[in-house]
């Protein structure tokens, strides 16, 4: 940069926190005691160079980076500095932008390379060449996010969005006004994405670019992962770290995973990573829209040849990115390829999808491939069968990426006491290992959903595999497969590898089965490889054969090693023998913000008869987020005589969304004869706004039989728009014989988008044969959003004959079902198809579809219900057809359902000893 351009850098950088600050020049002087003149000067272009002294004034006043400034001044002046040590990463104009992983793109038949793309920006080397980029709505975003680490603030976003749409790319446009400032980019891969990522975070300086293409390589294992993630933290938040911006890519199914909020009792290996992408996520969208595919055509009428030969193909479907990035070849390689190459992408595919890590070994590979090959095919085979496989699946596709290609990771090396020497899991692996395509992958995990992999599959992982923890992934896939034998092997051969993870599954099963000294031996070769939370796991199996002192000795253990999480632990095992010891350590973990042990201790204090004491414990314990403590505390209000002050405590808790609290104490006033004190603590929550406790009221008023009273809370709850409570009274004009009354409610309640209102007006409707009415009623209901309406409306006509007519009314809606749970990750998808319209218009298919004798159509709608989430489809279809006496149809769902993954609960009674890789069952004797 030189002196000139520093200057106008620096007075761009006092403009932006002028702007950002909101202050005009006179509150400026005001803050900074300094003169006009001198303000006037530093922000006037042409004026002379600010003082070393003004700039550090103006820094503290703007909230700016004074070492930036100071720097700029320096450079401005012309004088010579040290080179500051630079952290890792190198300029951005030194960047060819397909070291980054941008997707090269092809070139167009007979066209010289370096003239089939029009204007572009960015340096790719000779030879490669990058198309004219298309900004879309995302850019918009990313530009301002880019901006604002221009101005000196740090700044992460993620770009998440399908393979091959462009994510990449979007972040090489969006740094490139950062080259022209002099930033660098430091991209994480050597020797591992992760080793690096741990290793050099720290040392990140200023002014850095950190590039996290595919962002899941450094996020997906647990343990590093949520390393990584607290490392990012520290880097955006610690003052004198930025300005700094952290570009990733994501793929849509990770974000899903990390994103999830495990329930109370779950493991939640992802918090960190959960909280690190909060709100810095930015969707790609994997079609260009209709101004996207203008803009496209403008650049290619202007001469980018490859732009426009991707466009003849993707007019119609808008797949741009895909198509230039090879997807369309990659799939016909795919579905073309001789039979032992498409056995080695398949198994590649399968590696993936469960859990084996980027890199994989050609001996792995080779055993795999075996029984994805027919025998037919087999027996066929040439010589070199292995060799031409894989050299027709090295052919890279115009310039773009291979199938199935080679590469070279670099050796770890750790320290010993007096040279770096080779991690031995990397010798372990030795051998050529190889990384399928992108496309592929993704492409893998949808058309292999329902493929459970052959016996070659899980062998080849038992004998070549050496990464514990892709070990653990495939042990964990067999699993939910129902491939029981397989998994146990698996997990052992992990545990061998040193996976911390897979000993700890394997001492739990041990317990189960009653081997305590199996369990114990599992857990020390834990402890032994640097996990000392196996120390709690041996201190909780000697709780559980009733070896107390042994358990507290193990938990003090674990305590001296810095797992504090045992405290609660310890003091629960010391609490019936020595209480004072027990509070002790209940303190010590109120002090690390326990709530439970706050509960805990309060419990204690209110069992001794210091009220006060405990009554300050469960409202700390409140505020730390444990509801039942402000009950309790209420409790002790009430019990002391202190209506007021309880009734106080219960309004909080309602406020916090714990009605349970208030109902509690209500119904103890109650049963103790107080009505009116019970009546008093409902109609204050509904005087808060509370309509949730005028339909308590309301239940406990018809429970004595005070049907009028009842009804009189039920309507104050309906009129303010509760619609429980207007099923609730439509039920009791509906009892009462109030028909009209009754229809009216359930009316109000179904448009609401009440099912049960809705299916008994239509059950009426139809036993007085005002088919058209019911119809009618239905779609009204449906049109204001609510698809069981439509699902309602459909069944109507189902019942009437015309059966093209219900699935036209589901198809549209069917097909908008989510495929978040077409990921083997995706555990929980069930909770959100509960809730997702189209996994209901699917149920609704199914049950069509059965009922019509088309057993085939009802399995592919159980089959698409599952992807979307919705094993229950599946299981209530198995269950009819075992009721139907179709015991082989049946089992056919079932095992289809296992080698998916799809773990249902009647597996294990169906199949006790598991299942073998080609589905039958596995011998008791295997």
């Amino acid at each position: 940069m030189t002196p000139d351009e520093a200057l106008i850098r620096l007075r761009e950088r006092l403009g932006y926190g002028l702007e950002e600050a909101r202050l005009t020049k006179l509150q400026l002087v005001a803050r900074t005691r300094l003169s006009r003149s001198t303000i006037q000067a530093a922000f006037q272009n042409g004026g002379t160079v600010p003082s070393a002294a003004t700039l550090g004034a103006l820094a503290a006043a703007l909230g700016l980076p004074r070492g930036e400034l100071l720097e700029l001044r320096r450079m401005a002046v012309g004088v010579p500095g040290p080179a500051p040590a630079p952290g890792p990463g190198r300029l951005i104009t030194e960047w060819d932008p397909h070291d980054l992983e941008v997707h090269p793109a092809g070139v167009v038949a007979g066209i010289p390379a370096a003239t089939a793309a029009g204007p572009r920006s960015g340096s790719p080397g000779p030879g490669r060449v990058l198309p004219g980029y298309v900004r879309r709505g995302h850019d918009v975003v990313l530009a301002d996010v880019v901006q604002e680490a221009r101005k000196g603030r740090s700044r992460m976003v993620v770009l998440v969005g399908p393979s091959s749409t462009g994510k990449t790319r979007a972040c090489w446009e969006a740094v490139q006004p950062l080259a022209a400032d002099g930033w660098r980019l430091w991209h994480p891969y050597d020797p591992t994405r992760t080793e690096a990522a741990l290793a050099d975070l720290e040392r990140v300086a200023p002014l850095t670019v950190v590039w996290l293409n595919d962002a899941q390589h450094y996020l997906d294992d647990p343990q590093t992962g949520e390393r990584i993630a607290a490392a990012l933290h520290t880097l955006l938040t610690e003052p004198g770290r930025g300005p700094v911006l952290v570009l990733g890519t994501l793929w849509p199914e990770c974000a899903d995973l990390y994103a999830y909020v495990p329930g109370p009792g779950e493991p939640d290996p992802h918090s960190r990573t959960r909280e690190i992408l909060a709100g810095r996520t930015l969707t790609v969208p994997d079609t260009f829209d209709a101004h996207a595919l203008r803009t496209a055509e403008s650049i290619a009428e202007d001469g980018d040849r490859l732009l426009a030969d991707a466009l003849v193909r993707t007019r119609a479907n808008g797949r741009v990115t895909q198509d230039l990035a090879g997807a369309p070849e990659l799939l016909r390689r795919h579905e073309h390829a001789s039979p032992p190459a498409r056995a080695l992408l398949e198994a590649a595919m399968d590696a993936r999808r469960l859990g084996v890590g980027l890199h994989l070994p050609q001996a792995f590979l080779t055993r795999a491939a075996a029984d994805y090959i027919t025998d037919h095919d087999w027996d066929r085979l040439a010589d070199d069968w292995v060799e031409a496989a894989y050299a027709d699946l090295a052919r890279s596709l115009y310039g773009k990426q291979a199938p199935l290609l080679r590469v070279h990771p670099r050796p770890a090396y750790r320290p010993s006491a007096d040279r770096a020497e080779p991690d031995p899991a990397c010798a372990a692996s030795a051998g050529p290992v190889f990384r399928l395509a992108d496309f592929l992958e993704q492409h893998g995990r949808t058309i292999r959903k329902w493929a459970c992999p052959p016996d070659s599959f899980w062998a080849a992982a038992e004998a070549h595999l050496t990464d514990g923890s892709s070990l653990n992934n495939l042990a964990g896939a067999a699993e939910v497969r129902h491939r029981l034998q397989w998994a146990h092997r698996l997990r052992c051969r992990a545990a061998d590898a040193g996976d911390i993870g897979a000993m700890y599954v394997l001492a739990r099963e041990r317990e189960r089965a009653g081997d305590h000294d199996g369990a114990a031996a599992l857990y020390q070769r834990a402890l032994d490889a640097g996990a000392t939370g196996a120390l709690a796991g041996l201190a909780r199996m000697r709780e559980q054969l009733g070896d107390d002192d042994g358990a507290a000795v193990l938990y003090r253990a674990a305590l001296a090693a810095g797992d504090s999480s045992v405290l609660n632990s310890l003091a629960q095992t010391l609490e019936y023998k020595d209480q004072e010891d027990a509070a002790v350590l209940y303190r010590r973990a109120v002090e690390a913000g326990s709530s439970f042990a706050m509960y805990k201790l309060a419990h204690m204090e209110e069992e001794a008869g210091n009220q006060e004491g405990a009554e300050a414990l469960y409202l700390r314990a409140a505020d730390a987020g444990d509801k039942h403590s402000l009950e309790c505390a209420a409790l002790l209000r009430e019990r002391a005589g202190d209506r007021e002050g309880a009734e106080a405590l219960l309004r909080r808790a309602v406020d916090a969304g714990d009605i349970e609290a208030l109902h509690n104490i209500a119904q103890g006033r109650w049963h103790a004869g107080d009505v009116e004190g019970a009546e008093a603590l409902y109609l204050q929550a509904a005087d808060a706004g509370h309509t949730d406790a005028l339909c308590r009221l309301a239940l406990m008023r018809e429970m004595v039989g005070d049907r009028d009273g009842a009804e009189a809370s039920l309507k104050r709850a309906a009129d303010a728009g509760d619609t429980r409570a207007i099923v609730h009274l439509a039920r009791m004009r509906d009892e009462a014989g109030d028909w009209d009354e009754a229809a009216a409610l359930y009316q109000r309640a179904a448009h609401a988008g009440e099912l049960v209102s809705l299916k008994r007006l239509v059950e009426v409707l139809c036993q007085e044969g005002d088919w058209d009415g019911a119809q009618a009623l239905a779609r009204g209901v449906a049109d204001l959003g609510h698809v069981h309406a439509l699902c309602t409306l459909a069944r109507l006509r189902w019942h009437l004959g015309d059966r093209e007519g219900a699935e036209a009314l589901l198809r549209p809606v069917a097909d908008t079902a989510s495929t978040s749970a077409l990921q083997d990750n995706g555990v929980f998808a069930w909770v959100t198809a509960a809730f997702d319209p189209g996994a209901q218009a699917l149920r609704e298919l199914v049950l069509m579809r059965e009922e019509a004798g088309d057993g085939e159509g009802a399995q592919i709608f159980a089959h698409r219900a599952a992807d979307a989430g919705d094993t229950h489809s599946l299981a209530g279809l198995a269950e009819k057809r075992l009721k139907a006496g179709d015991r082989e149809g049946a089992e056919t769902i079932y095992r289809q359902a296992a080698d998916a993954g799809q773990s249902l609960s009647t597996f294990d009674r169906q199949w006790p000893h598991g299942l073998e890789p080609d589905g039958s069952p596995t011998h008791p004797e295997a």
